[in-house]
């Protein structure tokens, strides 16, 4: 844009946000297919300010919608725009693993176990050269967009401060009402939801009185905690809850039973995380102090459901507060992303995060901000979500509902396309392969999505967020905990701190110490040379996926490792490995010295609590998905591939057609066999009366009309006799031609019957048709389904205490 010209996107001064540069030629995210599906040169871009009518992204696992998603992100951050990606299973980390110099040892730490990092490397380099992305291109992205990690409840990476500040709104209460309303609902809705209190905010008793404490004092400009919230819950300063005593709405005994239930929530050594941390802003966390557009991605993988609904709806209805403070604009001025959004805006549940959900889809657009949804099924998005979108990015859909159910969302926004072929073109992708439908008349197209820039690893949690690259968050509100000595290099490598009598150690408790020779030790933050050690816990569990009607009985063992320990230990911050006993010695290293820890590994109950919080962990986030065909009960096994499970569907959905198609061949084969034999009879009637018709034509011509041309010509017969011949020859004639009428009439009973036995054969044929697609389509109706474990299924086998070398 030239230097001169003029853009409602310009960094305005704060607290406006500063809005990014002018738009590109648009965001590169794949190439459009061939009808054959071969891809082809024409380059697939959507104009970013197109998505400030949002979007919405579909595929089932395994239909590269991830990809899709992170390369569409990567494209906005290019372009200058902030991007917000809340993360509930830890893929959209991804995008911090960016490497420009594509350098085989960037990869190393990040490649499955097994892989080679050089291989890895060469896969993406030549990946991205095939798409002309060249390393100059990654190495832009990084420099120009600040790139960091929070994860709210956790140190794992930047804690995020969503509840220890409930801070009033800039201006109070007045300045933006229904912004404010928004917040007060999604912190009530949230803070309710942890304690089991799903109730209705216009019903329950709990929700009217927490939420009239939090909306009294934004109004009166003052900021709360939870423990000040816990004491007007006990004493509200206000008599009256509309025009009923508060007393009467909910009792003095009930709002110390509320208290009781919130206080626990204070008194969780895990939620303590929740409080402190950096700041809940969206101007800071979307862009930094330099000018530069932010990606601020919100782990919440770690979460319980009620946790993820509490952090969501607050982070969601901050950004509904911030971006009404914003001049309005048709120009994208961040995107908010959420991944595998069910759960978050159900078609009939309410959860707290639904309501700022449908507001940013509602309201947004005005405003610059745009929205976009991933989900594997559009029956768990709410149609009224589906329906404010205007950009469609349809990958593999898993079941015939699914897809139902998606074009439904999608007919408001279809224009004059014609969904039946839409339909058909989705029944047709491929893996990576995506049907892209706009608003506005614009025809579906089917296209290919390019190759990421980032590698895409899978889900990156608990330590290891620690060591994505390049990570740039906002700093932390308040004092945050010092690691152990020598974690951060504050206490010499080499035993210049720490004791050489190790702490005391519960009994029964195994201890052991790692070797640094370990294949994984790198990945726990091990040091070849360290004689110093921290604390760490080593688990084995054993996990039982045992489901009767999939007659699946799978045994998996989860180890890991969890380290350092402070006074909270998250599960979610173990570090998985295989270790065995070789890597786990039970004699200490010569020149030891023990770092201190917080953790109370002195007491039995620290591993009891922790093995217990482990196993809900597990249970929770473990499961064995095994591919179902319902209609033909037929369930996978555990290490068959997709396309053996595939050859047993079809295999027996071709053994079911069979035997409804000898069915239909029995009731249609006599008849069809009785009009064969009818057909053959008509024709040799019918060849009998032709050669009837034609003897007798030839008998009279050459009989009758040779009596009565003779009598003319010869001149002697009498009158009498010449009439004589000529009644015979009309006779003749008159049997001449009913002989023919007969061979006609035989000829017409012939080709009625010959039509009667195309017409019955016909409609065999059909429905032998109908049986095979019928049939095709119950072998293609294959869903993922999940094998959860229950609390018996999980089992705690080891748990030692680890000492590490640092």
């Amino acid at each position: 844009m030239p230097a001169d010209a003029t853009d409602d996107r310009s960094a305005p001064s704060a607290p406006s946000a500063p809005s990014a540069p002018s738009a590109p030629i648009g965001l590169d995210i794949g190439a459009a297919l061939a009808p054959d599906g071969a891809r082809t040169d024409e380059r697939v871009r959507l104009d970013p300010d197109d998505l400030t009518t949002h979007g919405v992204i579909v595929g089932m696992t395994g239909s590269g919608k991830t990809g899709l998603a992170i390369a569409l992100m990567e494209e906005v951050l290019a372009s200058g725009v902030p991007v917000l990606a809340i993360d509930p299973k830890g893929d959209l980390t991804n995008l911090l693993l960016t490497f420009p110099e594509l350098r085989p040892d960037d990869f190393a730490p990040w490649v499955p176990d097994g892989s080679d990092p050089a291989e890895v490397a060469t896969t993406w380099r030549e990946g991205l050269a095939d798409w002309g992305i060249g390393p100059e291109r990654i190495a832009a992205l990084r420099a120009g967009v600040r790139m960091g990690v929070y994860s709210p409840g956790s140190t794992s990476a930047t804690p995020l401060d969503v509840v220890g500040s409930l801070a009033a709104p800039t201006g109070g209460a007045s300045a933006d009402p229904e912004g404010v309303e928004a917040e007060v609902q999604a912190v009530t809705s949230g803070l309710l939801g942890l304690v089991g209190i799903d109730g209705d905010p216009l019903a329950s008793p709990e929700h009217l009185l927490v939420s009239n404490l939090v909306h009294a004092a934004w109004s009166a400009g003052e900021s709360l905690d939870l423990p000040m919230l816990l004491q007007r819950i006990q004493t509200p300063p206000m008599r009256r809850l509309g025009v009923m005593d508060v007393d009467t709405v909910i009792a003095p005994d009930a709002r110390t039973a509320l208290a009781v239930r919130l206080n626990a929530i204070l008194a969780t050594p895990g939620f303590q995380g929740f409080f402190g941390g950096a700041p809940l802003d969206p101007q800071r966390l979307l862009f930094g102090d330099d000018g530069r557009p932010s990606l601020a991605v919100v782990t919440v993988a770690h979460l319980s459901d009620a946790e993820r609904q509490l952090v969501i709806s607050r982070v969601l209805a901050s950004v509904i507060r911030w971006f009404r403070t914003q001049p309005g604009t048709d120009r994208l001025r961040a995107l908010v992303y959420i991944d595998e959004v069910a759960g978050y805006a159900p078609p009939t549940a309410v959860p707290p995060t639904k309501a700022p959900i449908l507001t940013i889809l509602k309201q947004a657009r005005a405003f610059g901000v745009g929205m976009v949804l991933a989900t594997q099924n559009p029956v768990d998005l709410d149609y009224k979500a589906m329906s404010n979108a205007g950009t469609w990015l349809v990958g593999r859909l898993q079941t015939e509902r699914d897809k139902a159910r998606l074009l439904e969302g999608m007919a408001p926004a279809a224009g004059g396309v014609d969904v039946s072929a839409l339909d058909s073109t989705i029944t047709s992708l491929e893996r990576r392969q995506f049907v892209l439908h706009r608003t506005g008349g614009h025809a579906p197209l089917r296209f290919g999505s390019r190759w990421a820039m980032s590698y895409l690893r899978g889900p990156v949690t608990g330590a290891q967020l620690a060591l994505l690259p390049g990570r740039e968050e906002i700093p932390v509100a308040g004092p945050t905990p010092a690691p152990p000595p020598g974690v951060d290099g504050s206490a010499d490598a080499d035993g210049g701190s720490g004791s050489p009598v190790m702490p005391k150690v519960a009994d029964g408790v195994a201890v052991r110490y790692l070797d640094p020779a370990a294949p994984w030790a790198a990945a726990v933050g091990a040091s070849p040379t360290g004689t110093a050690v921290q604390a760490g816990v080593a688990l084995r569990v054993s996990l039982l996926f045992d489901d009767a009607k999939a007659s699946i009985r799978e045994v998996q063992e989860w180890e890991a490792v969890l380290t350092p320990l402070g006074e909270v230990v998250d599960p979610a911050a173990a570090v998985t490995v295989d270790h065995d006993d070789r890597d786990l010695r039970t004699d200490a290293p010569p020149d030891v010295r023990y770092l201190p820890t917080e953790a109370r590994i002195d007491t039995k109950g620290f591993y009891t609590d922790l093995s217990k919080r482990v196993k809900d962990m597990l249970i929770r986030d473990k499961t064995l998905t095994i591919p179902v065909n319902r209609t033909l009960k037929l369930w996978g096994r555990v290490g068959e591939t997709a396309d053996e499970f595939a050859a047993r569907c079809d295999e027996a959905a071709q053994a079911a057609a069979d035997a409804e198609a000898d069915k239909i061949r029995a009731r249609l084969g006599a008849r069809i066999d009785r009009l064969r034999g009818a057909v053959d009879t008509a024709q040799r009637r019918a060849d009998t009366a032709a050669q009837a018709a034609e003897s007798a034509g030839r008998t009279e011509l050459t009989d009758a009309a040779g009596s009565l041309l003779g009598g003319l010509l010869g001149g002697r017969s009498r009158t009498r006799g010449l009439a004589s011949a000529a009644r015979t020859a009309m006779a003749g004639r008159e049997r001449v031609g009913r002989a023919r009428q007969r061979a006609t009439d035989a000829a017409a009973a012939v080709a009625d019957k010959a039509d009667d036995l195309a017409a019955l054969e016909q409609e065999l044929a059909d429905q032998l048709i109908a049986i095979d697609d019928e049939w095709r389509a119950v072998a293609d109706a294959i869903e993922d389904a999940p094998i959860t474990l229950s609390r018996s299924d999980v089992t705690v086998e080891m748990v030692s205490l680890v000492w590490i070398p640092v």
